[in-house]
């Protein structure tokens, strides 16, 4: 079944589900998310895995199983290229990494310029933050454009308050806001002005990411208490059973059906394929009622980017300062 699609403020159509790519990093995987479907693939610089992705779908269109326009990829500004001066910089490194002539949707990683790296196994640095400047950076997004480098552009982690000011001064408006997304994490003031603004929002962690303790603890950072795990939950697991589906498909389906794409991850062939089986079914309102309910505001968000203090205390944190259980 082919996957629906959203048509973006530039005409260009992003698959609803893609494959989210965060530690991927086993060409064997990427091929068989191909080979299962997928057609949007969501990487970032900070991924490092962009050479990866990059091989597989040169190895596709190579062999002309596919064509360049019928893969939609979308990748990020680092957070240490988060200045005007460092855009152009990144983003041809990322088309080399990619080995693609353009990319489909060049997001904003973070608001914040701060030198960080993600290397798996190794404890992150003390992360410092830097001024930062939304508006002189969308200008050279912006340029990206306008070369051709990118058919569009966007932002990630980005705030209500962050994209309105961008949008108040955009030649071209940001595509798509790419942020934490799930049931228990709804953001209800966020989706409704992106909408209203024809801005995709687009979730990652849509199903709770329950293995971010693993992540953490490879990284040599603090365990977080986290709330139970989405697919675990009573009301998921009571719709799912109710539509002969998954609690993953039914989180996925509750975030599509509301135009928002997902771009969940899985290294597993029957997860791949049920991830994109979900337009064969619909909740109905009292589902959508129940699942509304499971809002859980700030104390559901799993991503609070609190890499350090001088991130914390940043002017553009995106976040708000609230305490957490998790």
């Amino acid at each position: 079944m082919a996957v629906p699609a959203f048509t973006l403020t530039n005409g260009h159509k992003l698959p609803l589900v893609g494959l989210g790519t965060f530690t991927v990093t086993d060409e064997n995987d990427l091929n068989e998310a191909l080979e299962a479907g997928y057609r949007h693939f969501d990487t970032a610089a900070a991924y490092k895995n962009e050479h990866v992705i990059g091989q597989v779908l040169k190895s596709w269109f190579d062999s002309g199983k596919l064509k360049r326009e019928d893969v939609f990829v979308t990748t990020k500004l680092n957070s240490d290229g988060v200045h005007p001066d460092l855009v152009e910089e990144h983003i041809l490194k990322s088309l080399e990494q990619l080995q693609l002539d353009y990319i489909d949707l060049y997001l904003i990683h973070f608001p914040i310029y701060v030198k960080l790296e993600f290397v798996s196994g190794k404890a992150l640095s003390a992360a410092e933050a830097q001024p930062t400047d939304h508006i002189a950076i969308w200008r050279k997004l912006e340029e990206q454009v306008e070369l051709g480098r990118t058919k569009a552009i966007g932002v990630s982690n980005f705030n209500k308050d962050q994209v309105s000011r961008i949008v108040e001064v955009a030649k071209i408006r940001p595509a798509a806001n790419e942020f934490e997304l799930h049931v228990y994490l709804q953001q209800p003031e966020l989706v409704k002005y992106l909408k209203a603004n024809g801005i995709l929002p687009i979730s990652y962690f849509s199903l709770g990411n329950p293995g971010i303790n693993n992540y953490l603890a490879k990284q040599g950072r603090p365990l977080r208490k986290t709330p139970t795990d989405l697919i675990d939950d009573p009301v998921v697991t009571k719709i799912a059973s109710k539509h002969g589906k998954s609690s993953g498909q039914v989180l996925l389906k509750f975030l599509v059906q509301n135009n928002i794409a997902v771009i969940p991850k899985s290294s597993n062939p029957k997860r791949l394929r049920e991830n994109l089986s979900l337009f064969d079914f619909t909740l109905d309102d009292e589902d959508v009622k129940l699942l509304t309910g499971l809002d859980k505001g700030e104390q559901g968000r799993r991503a609070t980017m609190a890499y350090s203090q001088s991130v914390l205390d940043h002017p553009e944190y995106p976040f708000p300062r609230v305490p957490r259980d998790v």
